[in-house]
């Protein structure tokens, strides 16, 4: 707000035009009264003149004024009748012509920047662009303050538009490193670097020279990134909101930020400042939704949304914009840390969870009566036949090293698993004295799964089924996979006991479903049911 005061009060009048070249019409004094309030369109060399009035200059004040002036061409500039620089290269013919800029600053002598009533005459070349009918504004300000506040505040956007850089990458590394690609880290990072490349368009202008043929390119690019950066703010929110509408919403918007671009061609300040208040209006309706419905952090983005909306109706657009823009972000960020904070919570439950496994894997296999029950058929086996007492001691021993392997992995070899089963059947073979038979079709054995699962499943069929009258009871694992689509099935064939219900809330469910969950989040089905021959049961995992 201080950048707006002036250092000098001044006013000035609207410039008066006339084609052609005539050194005289530089004068001060010269008569204007049969000059044009309108420039000719189809002119490339005309005059301006503009009377410029300073009051109470304090006379003993000798510090250097400064000019500035905003138009189009290539012109010298004459202040009351005197030359005091040029912009561009002055020229009757566009070969010849070099394009000036739109903004330029000249010094004034001392002498002729004194207060009353001065002229200022721009002998202007526009072969390029020359149907644009721009006008001719005045600045006057002490040069110094004419040269250095530009760069002053641009040395402070520099610094915002390096931290959001910086933002940018980082959320860029996080989203290309990160094992859960979550759409909202990527957009966020999106939304970093357009405004980052906002910031750098905006005021490249004060680093660069940008003939005046090219200075609606850069309110172009100004424009386009303004309507994606309102387009995509909103998108964030209504994932970060868990929106339910979003498409509906966002469709609409995107129609709404067309319209306003087709409506308003070619008028970009204004275009730019309709995108942002469109990005501001649907934002709000995402954030008091969400305020509604009491999710988490809305607070903060709503007092961050009427922040901006308080600072555009004390501070010029162009101060309002990034001030605007840096509010919203700042209120984005802070949404991250809520779920950077909820991913660390769900992590450490994660490795709550690793544990818990561990010990039931561990647990479901030295359970007392299972103990019991195997080192007392064992003790039988051992008086009656000492040689299959020995087989019965190694395939205990192999099926506990087995576990004792697999116990801290998360996934392991299917052939792992199935060594594991089939030492299992052979310790139960000797205790339950059941002809086990175990088959396999389709097979990928490098395919990995989470460890025990096929082994539980066949634990409730030596559990819950009974033997064919020839005491055989025969499981068949089979695997497909279909792109990234897996499906184990496991047919028991044997005698379902009449009381078998398979329930979900068993604890083999449980431990089933809970290693699923570890390794697969919600991308699978469990499914078991009885059929002809038995039981069969079936788990698929969806390509994620």
């Amino acid at each position: 707000m201080s950048s707006c005061k002036q250092d000098l009060h001044y006013e000035y009048t609207d410039a008066v035009y006339k084609n052609g070249d005539d050194l005289n019409w530089a004068k001060k004094n010269y008569d204007t009264s049969g000059w044009e309030k309108e420039r000719d369109p189809k002119t490339a060399v005309f005059w301006s003149r503009v009377n410029v009035r300073i009051t109470n200059r304090d006379p003993k004040d000798s510090i250097s004024v400064g000019l500035g002036i905003h138009s189009f061409g290539s012109f010298d500039v004459y202040w009351d009748g005197v030359f005091v620089g040029k912009n561009g290269e002055f020229a009757k013919d566009k070969i010849h012509e070099v394009p000036g800029t739109e903004m330029s600053d000249f010094l004034l002598p001392d002498s002729l920047a004194r207060s009353g009533l001065h002229t200022l005459a721009l002998r202007t070349a526009q072969h390029f662009n020359t149907g644009e009918l721009r006008g001719v504004d005045v600045k006057l300000q002490y040069y110094k303050a004419l040269i250095q506040r530009p760069l002053v505040a641009t040395s402070y956007m520099n610094l915002m538009a390096g931290a959001f850089l910086v933002a940018a990458f980082y959320y860029f590394f996080l989203y290309i490193n990160s094992s859960r690609k979550e759409l909202d880290v990527l957009i966020f990072g999106i939304i970093c670097l357009l405004f980052f490349a906002l910031l750098g368009v905006e005021h490249v202008k004060f680093y660069i020279t940008i003939p005046y043929s090219h200075f609606y390119t850069r309110l172009e690019i100004v424009g386009w990134l303004t309507f994606a950066i309102s387009l995509l703010v909103p998108f964030y929110f209504t994932i970060q909101f868990y929106f339910k509408k979003k498409f509906w919403l966002l469709g609409l918007q995107l129609l709404i930020l067309i319209w306003i671009y087709i409506d308003n061609f070619r008028h970009y300040d204004w275009t730019a400042m309709l995108f942002s208040y469109t990005m501001w209006f649907f934002s709000l309706i995402i954030v008091v939704n969400a305020l509604f419905r009491n999710v988490k952090g809305a607070w903060v983005v709503f007092v961050g949304l009427l922040m901006s909306a308080v600072a555009s109706a004390f501070i010029v657009y162009d101060f309002f914009l990034f001030i605007c823009y840096t509010l919203i972000v700042l209120s984005m960020l802070y949404l991250h840390t809520i779920r950077a904070k909820l991913l660390e919570k769900e992590h450490q439950s994660s490795l709550i969870l690793s544990s818990r496994l561990k010990l039931e894997l561990l647990k479901k296999n030295i359970q007392p009566h299972f103990i019991k029950n195997t080192l007392t058929s064992m003790i039988d086996w051992i008086e009656e036949s000492p040689k299959d007492g020995i087989v019965f001691i190694q395939a205990l021993a192999k099926e506990f090293d087995i576990l004792n392997q697999i116990g801290e992995e998360t996934l392991i070899p299917v052939a792992k698993e199935i060594a594991l089963c089939k030492a299992h059947l052979k310790v139960m073979q000797f205790r339950k004295e059941i002809n086990y038979v175990w088959e396999q079709s389709g097979i990928d054995e490098l395919d990995l799964i989470p460890p025990a699962i096929i082994h539980t499943i066949l634990e409730n069929g030596i559990t819950h089924s009974m033997p064919s009258i020839d005491k055989i009871i025969t499981f068949k694992l089979s695997f497909e996979k279909q792109g990234g689509n897996k499906q184990y099935k496991l047919l028991t064939i044997a005698r379902n006991r009449e009381n078998r219900i398979e329930k979900k809330t068993g604890t083999g469910f449980q431990y089933i479903a809970a290693r699923l969950t570890e390794s697969y989040g919600d991308q699978w089905t469990f499914e078991s049911q009885a059929v002809p021959e038995g039981w069969l049961t079936c788990i698929k995992i969806h390509a994620g």
